[in-house]
């Protein structure tokens, strides 16, 4: 029945997609300029051309915040600017299951943009991703869910909601600068100042070898001062 719900779903999704009939290209078009003025002066302030070479998203969940950082040509990693959250459902920890309603923690890549989303516009993440899927294996979860985007609007079901605005930025600026050239991190909190998360409960018995991993990573990106 899971099954059949899922390619239900996914026909409906493909069918409303095809009578939309918007297409990556066609957002760039209709949101590029305004984009382009919004962001444009922010990375001529953080010497990075526009679109940049290289982008990262970064996500700390209990600061409610996405920061944006962007290298050129010289492959040098800069801070650009950060976009509130509006909606992030669940609490610090990361996401196990289908229908927990979790935010990932996490590194992910972006495997494709959703110019009909019903969120406006939506990025999606590789969720899960390789980690999480060996994870899941080794403890006998089969469903781990899915379907988790940075997206418009203010509503969360584990995505993350930034609203429309700043979903068109960061839409278009993953589209100009190519989904293959992007990495986002998804951090319970910003381990770079020394903190350490408060999970509920009995967290699982890797997430300190997760939250390694996301140190490491999030350890090549500088902070951006006063935050």
């Amino acid at each position: 029945m899971k099954l059949f719900l899922a390619f239900l779903i996914s026909m409906i999704a493909t069918v409303r997609s095809q009578a939309t009939g918007k297409t990556v290209e066609d957002r760039v078009a209709e949101f590029g300029d305004v984009v382009r003025a919004r962001l444009a002066p922010r990375f001529e302030a953080a010497g990075v051309s526009y679109p940049p070479r290289d982008l990262t998203f970064v996500g700390i969940k209990d600061e409610r915040r996405l920061d944006v950082y962007a290298a050129g040509a010289d492959g040098v990693i800069r801070y650009i600017c950060a976009y509130p959250v509006l909606g992030a459902s669940g609490l610090l920890g990361p996401k196990l299951r289908e229908g927990d309603r979790q935010v990932p923690e996490g590194i992910y890549r972006v495997p494709e943009l959703n110019p009909n989303s019903d969120f406006h516009l939506s990025i999606r993440l590789n969720y899960p991703n390789e980690f999480e899927q060996a994870q899941g294996a080794k403890e006998g979860r089969t469903n781990l869910g899915g379907d988790i985007m940075i997206h418009g609007d203010s509503r969360s079901r584990g995505c993350l909601a930034m609203g429309d605005p700043a979903a068109e930025d960061l839409f278009v600026l993953a589209a100009l600068t190519g989904i293959e050239n992007i990495t986002v991190i998804l951090t319970p909190v910003d381990f770079r100042i020394g903190r350490s998360p408060e999970l509920p409960g009995t967290p699982p018995a890797w997430t300190p070898e997760l939250y390694e991993r996301i140190k490491r990573e999030l350890a090549r990106y500088p902070r951006p001062s006063g935050n």
